[in-house]
């Protein structure tokens, strides 16, 4: 009986509670409130099994319920990002070709149990090039969106600078896991996107950077071909206890990997200096007179002209490129352009702006002037779309400090403004203080017949003491009752004081006595 009893105490016993103390601890310091650890909590009892998500099969359904043209696609994009329409359309195809073959596949496996042989596709990865702030982001974006799938963005810097090579590109994927909410299965089908991927081009010009960026290409080539990646980080001891402990709790176990073959890979870069290998390359079959030594920009006709062997002597494996067969490129923004993504975009910034005032009660308006010389300054910012936040940030920013809690109420922006934005801003604020000095007037009015009603004496204020009582109300958030009311209320000593010996009916109160009341 008694050997029974030890059998069932090894059976229930908590693993945990051979642990030490102080490896106890460290464990516990370690996962912190969200690693349980066993032995620590055993009050609590044992933890719930995990349970799938019910919701997560229809997510999948609705993904694989593709309908989507290219055309229609590109129509989507063309209400947020303003011209690049080669960009859209490679975008639109890429995208429709790999859900429709991983639909395809879906629907054959879930026919007939298993993936069907031989069917051969090459994923449409893509790249993309074109300067800082053309929309590149935000195309790829709102593909995710559209289509409701997991997205992640990435630097290429966060890997080159600090030479992470091997798995922790991989984190990439895991990313996606976590903004699939765990359901590995979902992450799958989501879209990974690296912008400055030409940081990763191993020049010998580059220095020490061309080991880490030759080991991040060849990491990121397996990735965006195919291969599993372990949802947990080998080398993160958090995560490994983590799946340590799920492992304890029993239940339902999640799948452990993660299969690359439908996660849509999408790089960027502005790739400065390409335009001069690929002049370099043409020029060498002109002679004499008719070579041209001055390198055009990487424009849309320049790029016609990129081959791949070009990207290769720009610094990237052969390998790698090749498994980025879809290349596109984002023209530079005009100062024409970005009047229409001010005036057209439904992400427009005017909008944004306009909103901002009105939560300070000003009704803010764009002139069609004002979007011109914005646009006109943003062109000479070489920023692209980010220099439209830039100049119409700086050029309001004053108005936004000084009209909030004033009389004000209508701000008109147009050229005017924006040319002698000083001048304008000392003219709103004097406007501001004019109204805010008659309304002062009508509010010491009305204390002044308070004041009389209760004390028999009769007060008024002067205009320097009216401007006085304006500027304090601002400054303090008081009304002008409340301000009255709290540095008079003990004048009527004095004054009927004064009333006795001088036959004074009236009182003329100064600058001075709304300042220095005492």
């Amino acid at each position: 009986m008694q050997s029974s009893d030890k059998d069932d105490e090894k059976k229930t016993k908590d693993p945990g509670d051979d642990l030490p103390d102080g490896l106890k601890d460290f464990f516990k310091k370690l996962g912190g409130v969200s690693i349980p650890i066993p032995g620590m909590n055993a009050a609590a009892g044992p933890a719930d099994p995990v349970e799938e998500d019910e919701s997560n099969e229809e997510i999948l359904d609705r993904i694989f319920d593709f309908h989507y043209t290219p055309r229609e696609i590109k129509a989507h994009l063309d209400r947020f990002v303003i011209r690049q329409d080669e960009a859209k359309k490679a975008l639109s195809i890429a995208v429709c070709d790999h859900y429709n073959h991983a639909k395809y596949l879906r629907g054959v496996e879930k026919e007939n149990g298993k993936l069907p042989q031989g069917v051969e596709f090459q994923k449409q990865n893509v790249m993309v090039v074109g300067p800082t702030g053309v929309g590149k982001t935000y195309l790829i974006k709102h593909i995710a969106e559209l289509m409701g799938v997991p997205f992640v963005k990435a630097d290429a810097t966060k890997f080159s600078e600090t030479g992470y090579v091997g798995g922790d590109v991989d984190d990439l994927v895991r990313d996606l896991v976590t903004q699939a909410n765990g359901d590995v299965q979902l992450a799958e089908y989501g879209i990974i996107y690296i912008d400055e991927i030409d940081k990763l081009a191993s020049r010998a010009s580059s220095g020490g950077r061309d080991v880490s960026g030759r080991g991040v290409q060849t990491t990121l080539l397996k990735l965006m071909e195919e291969t599993e990646v372990s949802v947990r980080n080998p080398m993160d001891m958090r995560s490994q206890m983590q799946a340590m402990m799920e492992m304890q709790r029993g239940g339902k176990k999640q799948k452990g990997t993660v299969n690359t073959r439908h996660i849509l890979f999408i790089v960027s870069g502005a790739f400065s200096g390409l335009e001069k290998i690929v002049e370099s390359r043409t020029r060498s079959s002109r002679m004499g007179f008719q070579a041209d030594i001055t390198p055009s920009l990487l424009d849309g006709e320049v790029f016609k002209q990129v081959t791949t062997q070009d990207f290769i002597d720009y610094g990237f494996e052969a390998e790698f490129i090749g498994r980025l067969p879809v290349r596109v490129i984002c023209e530079k923004l005009t100062a024409g352009d970005f009047v229409k993504i001010m005036q057209e975009s439904e992400g427009s910034l005017l909008r944004q702006y306009e909103r901002e005032f009105e939560a300070y009660g000003i009704n803010a308006s764009f002139h069609e002037s004002a979007i011109q010389r914005i646009a006109q300054l943003a062109a000479k910012e070489n920023t692209g779309a980010r220099a439209l936040m830039t100049v119409t940030e700086r050029l309001l920013r004053d108005f936004k400090y000084e009209l909030p809690g004033t009389s004000v109420t209508d701000l008109k922006i147009d050229a005017d403004l924006i040319d002698n934005a000083e001048e304008e801003v000392l003219r709103y604020r004097n406007m501001a203080r004019m109204v805010d000095i008659e309304r002062t007037e009508k509010k010491a009015v009305t204390f002044s017949r308070e004041f009389h009603d209760e004390h028999g004496v009769s007060i008024r204020f002067d205009k320097a003491a009216l401007s006085a009582l304006a500027e304090l109300s601002v400054e303090s958030g008081q009304s002008v009752l409340q301000i009255c009311r709290k540095t008079f209320q003990d004048y009527q000593h004095g004054l009927k004081l004064v009333q006795k010996n001088t036959g004074v009916n009236e009182f003329v109160l100064p600058e001075r006595a709304v300042t220095e009341p005492d």
